[in-house]
């Protein structure tokens, strides 16, 4: 048997599956989490990848690996490759004026769509250097080169120092805000807009079959994790990728790019060669969290809960911008409760109104890729949502639509996984491995709940 590796460096924790390279069936696996906060030195990655590494049983049997990792987050690294400052996260919201004052500088929002098909917001890689070279010149002035987390952590598993051996991906690269998916080239000129005119290197973009010769084993290009997770659902084209964990994700696998003017909707690269374009939410999965939190529940009852409340929740909403918002670009945005009555101030209704909220806003997502005429054939619901009993069954009343979840697993590692064993093959596709099981929910469509909420949603406070 011949075995690859998957390695998902998210923003909670690393995740290591050891598969066998011709069916995808996981041999091993391995976790350790990573250290709270919106910025990190990136060693931590480093530490956690190997102590997951080690608990996957090592990776001496294994003859290729990839890592698939959080995206947007800014490595900035001198000319002898030490790291310079901690990483900015891609929920690192310090960036957000940063973000605003180069959309105007480019001449708008479409201006920067028709150039790389992403807009800048407080995420984006080109506005978190636009921060430092503002706020630290002299951090700027030390960076030789600038990559991202996956890119960081496969050059170091790699055993490399050399920064000129820096490799990224498509996918991982289209959302920089300074690399452009439909020509697969980098805009140095926004590159440098963004670093007030330095030019720092670059990652070399590889392709996703292409292989890296290193002493421990043959390394894929790796990819974003919204691409990894794609490749391990085995999405195709007409699907939608629901996605509910830190952070909320609603791509479709499409054949052609999209560049969205308002900026709603990011043009990234998927990891085969396609597109992915993809509206993602800050709050997600912490909604549930905190709606358990505030009814001093677990999420079980919490489900409960919410499953015996009518929908619509007697007309409370909540509007989930509990951390600031990305998809609207709202970084100050705080949370709210609209039409709370003495007659519908239930735990019930609370907890279907947190689950209403946060599908509401998931759904506003799609509505935004169908304007750009996606198609859905199916949506598939993942990440640590879904596990949610609530979640499941309230999401195809409000996204119109039955979805299928897939039987949970580490899909991003998984994707990474088959990326390094079709780079260890050299085929033109990506190995056929078996996609997984699903389980279908269904409901009859409310709309009613998302057009309430869509009437709620814009008197937020803190744009």
């Amino acid at each position: 048997m011949t075995l690859v590796a998957g390695v998902d460096s998210s923003t909670q924790s690393c995740k290591v599956m050891v598969c066998d390279a011709e069916t995808g069936a996981v041999v091993r696996q391995g976790r350790a989490p990573h250290p709270d906060g919106t910025e990190i030195d990136p060693a931590a990655w480093e530490s956690a990848a190997r102590s997951a590494i080690a608990a996957a049983g090592g990776f001496d049997d294994v003859a290729a690996v990839a890592v698939g990792a959080q995206q947007h987050g800014m490595v900035c690294l001198d000319e002898t490759g030490r790291v310079i400052r901690p990483a900015l996260l891609w929920n690192d919201v310090r960036s957000a004026d940063a973000a605003r004052a180069l959309v105007d500088e480019l001449g708008g929002s479409r201006a920067w769509a028709q150039a790389v098909g992403v807009v800048p917001l407080a995420a984006v890689t080109v506005a978190k250097l636009r921060w430092l070279a503002d706020h630290e010149p002299r951090h700027a002035d030390h960076t030789a080169a600038v990559c991202l987390p996956h890119d960081w952590l496969t050059w170091r598993l790699r055993g490399e120092g050399d920064v000129a051996t820096l490799t990224t991906d498509r996918s991982d690269a289209s959302g920089t805000g300074y690399f452009d998916a439909a020509t697969g080239a980098y805009r140095l000129d926004l590159l440098e807009l963004g670093m007030r005119g330095r030019r720092p290197q670059v990652p070399k973009v590889t392709g996703p079959s292409e292989k890296i010769t290193a002493d421990m084993a043959t390394f894929g290009a790796g990819l974003g994790d919204n691409a990894a997770a794609a490749l391990g659902l085995g999405a195709a084209e007409g699907d939608v990728i629901v996605s509910i964990g830190t952070s909320g994700v609603v791509a479709a696998v499409v054949a052609d790019p999209i560049r969205d003017e308002a900026g709603y909707v990011a043009g990234f690269a998927d990891g085969t060669g396609r597109y992915l374009p993809l509206v993602c939410t800050l709050n997600a999965a912490r909604v549930l969290d905190a709606a358990a939190t505030m009814l001093r529940v677990d999420h079980e009852e919490l489900s409960r809960l919410a499953l015996s409340a009518a929908p619509g929740s007697q007309g409370l909403v909540l509007v989930p911008y509990l951390e600031g918002e990305r998809t609207p670009n709202r970084p100050n945005a705080s949370g709210a409760l609209h039409g709370l009555r003495i007659a519908n101030a239930t735990p019930a209704n609370l907890a279907r109104a947190a689950v209403e909220g946060l599908l509401c806003a998931l759904a506003d997502g799609l509505a935004q890729l169908t304007r750009h005429g996606v198609v859905v054939r199916r949506i598939m619901l993942v990440g640590g949502g879904a596990r949610s009993q609530a979640l499941r069954r309230i999401a195809p009343a409000i996204l119109g639509m039955p979805v299928l979840v897939p039987r949970p697993a580490e899909y991003v590692a998984l994707g990474a996984a088959r990326q390094a064993a079709w780079a260890l093959a050299g085929s033109p596709q990506p190995p056929r491995w078996q996609p997984p099981p699903t389980e279908q929910y269904c409901a009859d469509p409310v709309p009613a709940v998302w057009e309430r909420y869509a009437q709620v949603r814009d008197l937020t406070e803190g744009t």
